[in-house]
């Protein structure tokens, strides 16, 4: 039978379309907004000058979450004819805007005028409202966040990365409030209580990138050689903490120029920390925006590893100054174009500015997030379709940034750096002001190098995965085999185009080749010749982790690397690289758990920062995966972990030493987190004392913010219902800090809590007004022993939580904190069972790759029972001597 048809079904061939229709494109909008920071709302009008490329009666654009006033909307040829709207349908469902007039439009420009109404809302998207206290009393801000779909919540727009324009902003806000927009102001009109501030017209750019904010605020300013004015912007009486972040950005923005052979291309530079922000930072042409803890650095309350987050964030927002804002991906599908370039180029800026911090070494920990991820067969390509706005927000994950960032570093190295950047430069010049595609930034590099980049590149971003190359040496030929990894250890069907590089016995015998088949054979006689000698010279593939892939070494080559490591000929990168890839081998039950413990034993004397902040996290996942599958070992476990760490501890004790590196600051913390969680009692004894000292004097420099979060973990672990004062003490530091960076040390310390009553109550004050939403994130990883307390607390709070949030990713990361760490296929049935009449499409992806991750850890857990001599093992390392 027929549907009786409605206005709703009328516009059937606008609805459930990845994409607006092409018939009109937007040019320019003039837009004003009033909004309202009282009573949270927002009234605003826009003029859009549309060129109308085809015949059409219609005009389609986005519009989510306002009212549109119908009799406002009018067309205007350019011969100065009017055409009325005849029907206005907001399809909420859709995000459009259906505008139908009762005949064609005039092929060519004309203007649509709308004015509508909306809400500032308080989800952190779109047009909202941020509060904080100023004096005692509660202050509103209004601010937009339009990255990825969200600008259609502030006015009518052709919301999409392709549909650039040019903007003129205008804004009638309380003249006693700074006003800030992408432009400089133009002019500015007080007239009584209230000020019109109009600002000058954007150059071509897309919505997403649009951005305005009102409020109360302070700021410290500089200037670049070229004249650039470059502010940060933050909370009455903060300003002091602005200044690091000002330097680094006015460095940054040099180098880039220097870099991308392109100066900065508008006139001024804000930055401004906001109190209330979903994302890191955001970064809107002209205006960027950053949550307090990125952008504000205290010298007193901060810790290194706070430091170096401002500017490696920093860096980031200004590379998409460039890569994003003035070459803009086509659509979503190439997000990780601009994620992952700005990931990569942040780490060159941090690099060029903080030499000694090492940070290429670091950057290892980024391609282990994406390696992470990517071993998940509910991973995704780099490259992935999007057919709803809804789809958009889960994709801004470990594979766009730090998959995308670790192919780039990839490609360069294979490419050379100078090349890369020759080619880099020429692709910015060439789409400068308009949009570009994947294949775009392949073709560029392959005209540059003459190598075939499109084939080798392909392989890595338009199939999910990555290989495992297998090593083997037989009478001097070295066999390799690549393979699909999986942590589930289940067979997987890709295949790559892998750079392989190699060295045998030392650094100076090296080779590098593209292995494209699933197997091949390499005479290394030349290469082994060289070193000493050639049954025991160690063999080690994907040299410095350029290549995103693991390495499986045979039984023979695993044992010359582990005595290479424990002689110290490997580079630091090295040395990462094979521990990490072991971890990842023995969790995907491709290698025992008693060899790789036997490895970590190697890195008894291990001194640099980034393999031991590997080598804890590992530690600390093991005794997790112990304690469910052998708990009569994890004594001994904790005693062999206790043990490994004990070297480096001892060498940087408890104070910090004038003029150390900023690398041993972070790595202490680190250490006596490690420590702590393991149980020594001697860490949480010292802990408690300088907790008690701090308690009576915050500034005491017994307990430097490095040392604070290691501090504050130590004394949560004694804490149960019975005695919870060092509890209760915390919170009380929460309560009197108005420092972003030290709350949230607190929330992330407070899970670590081995008392369920306690975890319960921690959870429940997350939610309590007294956290704000965007930070609850921090709280969500808690102990083993609060694993089931959490599951049940999700389960009973889930719909204030969606409610809460919406649409974004700060909801899928409660249900990947909660429910990733299980280790039973029971565990994986309930929650799948709970969550299926709950199916929302922007949980879909991250629900499905929770619930692998328990099936992996269950699977895990069955291998290591199986294993037969692990307790001789364990108790060996346990107890050794030397």
């Amino acid at each position: 039978m027929a549907e009786k048809e409605t206005t709703n079904s009328k516009y059937q061939q606008f609805k459930r379309q990845p994409r607006l229709p092409k018939f009109a494109l937007p040019k320019r909008y003039d837009l004003k907004l009033k909004p309202d920071l009282t009573a949270c709302k927002f009234s605003g009008t826009v003029d859009i000058s549309v060129d109308v490329v085809s015949d059409t009666k219609f005009l389609v654009l986005n519009a989510a979450d306002l009212s549109v006033r119908a009799n406002s909307v009018h067309f205007t040829s350019s011969s100065n004819k009017a055409f009325d709207a005849v029907a206005v349908e907001l399809c909420e469902e859709d995000e459009i805007l259906v505008l139908e007039f009762a005949e064609s439009l005039p092929i060519g420009v004309g203007n649509l005028s709308i004015s509508f109404d909306g809400t500032l809302n308080d989800r952190m998207k779109g047009f909202y409202r941020s509060v904080y206290e100023h004096n005692g009393e509660k202050k509103n801000i209004a601010v937009t966040q339009f990255e990825p779909a969200d600008a259609r919540r502030c006015f009518p727009c052709w919301d999409e990365p392709a549909c650039k324009a040019t903007f003129k902003i205008t804004l009638e806000v309380p003249s006693e409030l700074v006003a800030l927009s992408n432009m400089p102001v133009l002019e500015e009109k007080v007239n009584g209580n209230l000020k019109t501030v109009s600002y000058q017209e954007s150059p071509i750019m897309s919505t997403y990138l649009v951005a305005v904010v009102v409020g109360l605020f302070d700021h410290v300013e500089d200037q670049t050689p070229d004249g650039v004015v470059v502010r940060v912007y933050c909370k009455v009486g903060k300003v002091d903490q602005g200044k690091f972040a000002l330097d680094v950005a006015v460095k940054t923005l040099g180098i880039y120029k220097e870099y991308f052979a392109l100066p900065y291309s508008l006139p001024k530079l804000d930055m401004i920390a906001i109190p209330d922000f979903a994302a890191g930072a955001m970064e809107n042409y002209g205006l960027v925006t950053y949550r307090e803890t990125a952008l504000l650095y205290d010298d007193k309350h901060s810790a290194a590893a706070n430091k170096q987050r401002v500017a490696t964030v920093v860096a980031h927002e200004l590379a998409h100054q460039w890569f994003g804002n003035l070459v803009t991906m086509e659509w979503w599908t190439h997000l990780w174009l601009n994620e992952g370039f700005a990931t990569w180029v942040s780490y060159l800026a941090a690099d060029a500015l903080f030499p000694e911090w090492q940070i290429w070494t670091q950057f290892t920990d980024e391609s282990t997030e994406g390696l992470r991820l990517d071993g998940l067969s509910e991973s995704h390509p780099i490259e992935v379709d999007i057919n709803h706005a809804a789809e958009i927000d889960e994709i801004f994950d470990s594979i766009s940034y730090r998959k995308g960032a670790s192919v780039i570093r990839m490609l360069q190295s294979y490419l050379g750096a100078e090349c890369f950047q020759r080619a880099l430069a020429s692709y910015i010049k060439k789409y400068a002001c308009s949009n570009a595609k994947t294949e775009d930034l392949w073709s560029v590099l392959e005209e540059s190098s003459g190598e075939p980049v499109n084939k080798l590149m392909n392989s890595w971003t338009k199939q999910k995965g990555y290989p495992v190359v297998s090593a083997k040496l037989k009478d001097q030929i070295l066999e390799l085999e690549q393979s699909h990894f999986l942590l589930s250890g289940s067979p997987g069907d890709g295949q790559w185009v892998v750079p392989v590089t190699l060295c045998c016995g030392s650094y100076d015998s090296h080779k590098s080749f593209l292995l494209q088949a699933k197997s091949e054979a390499h005479d290394i006689k030349e290469l082994l010749g060289a070193s000493v000698s050639k049954s025991s010279s160690w063999v080690k593939i994907n040299l410095d982790q350029a290549g995103f892939y693991r390495v499986k070494y045979d039984d023979d080559l695993s044992a010359r690397l582990r005595h290479a490591i424990e002689k110290k000929y490997l580079s630091t990168m090295d040395r990462y690289g094979i521990l990490d890839d072991s971890y990842a081998l023995s969790m995907a039950c491709q290698q025992s758990l008693a060899s790789l413990l036997a490895l970590m034993g190697a890195y008894k004397e291990e001194i640099d920062y980034t393999v031991l902040s590997n080598l804890i996290s590992i530690s600390a996942k093991v005794a997790r995966v112990v304690a469910d599958a052998v708990p009569q070992l994890l004594d001994n476990i904790k005693l062999f972990f206790i043990n490994l760490f004990q070297y480096s501890a001892g060498r940087l004790g408890w104070d910090p030493k004038p003029g150390e590196s900023h690398l041993d600051a972070m790595l202490r913390g680190e250490l006596l987190t490690a420590l702590a969680l393991f149980g020594h009692e001697e860490t949480q004894k010292e802990a408690s004392r300088r907790f008690s000292i701090f308690l009576d004097d915050r500034d005491t420099p017994v307990l430097p913010p490095d040392l604070r979060r290691a501090v504050f973990v130590a004394v949560m672990q004694k804490v149960n219902k019975s005695n919870r004062s060092c509890y209760d003490s915390l919170l009380r530091v929460y309560r009197e800090s108005d420092l972003s960076q030290e709350k949230t040390r607190i929330l992330g310390s407070l899970g670590s809590c081995q008392d369920p009553e306690v975890i319960l109550e921690i959870l429940n004050f997350l939610l309590s007004s007294e956290v704000r939403s965007q930070d609850v994130v921090h709280g969500l990883g808690v102990s083993r022993e609060g694993r089931e307390i959490a599951w049940k607390w999700l389960k009973d709070n889930w719909d204030q939580i969606v409610k809460t949030y919406g649409a974004g990713f700060l909801v899928t990361r409660f249900i990947s904190a909660v429910v990733s760490p299980f280790s039973s296929y029971e565990k994986a049935a309930e929650v799948e069972e709970f969550f299926a009449s709950r199916m929302k499409p922007f949980i879909a992806r991250t629900l499905k790759q929770s619930i692998e991750r328990v099936h992996i850890n269950a699977k895990w857990v069955q291998s290591i029972q199986n294993e037969k001599n692990l307790e001789d093992v364990v108790t060996g390392l346990a107890y050794r001597k030397s």
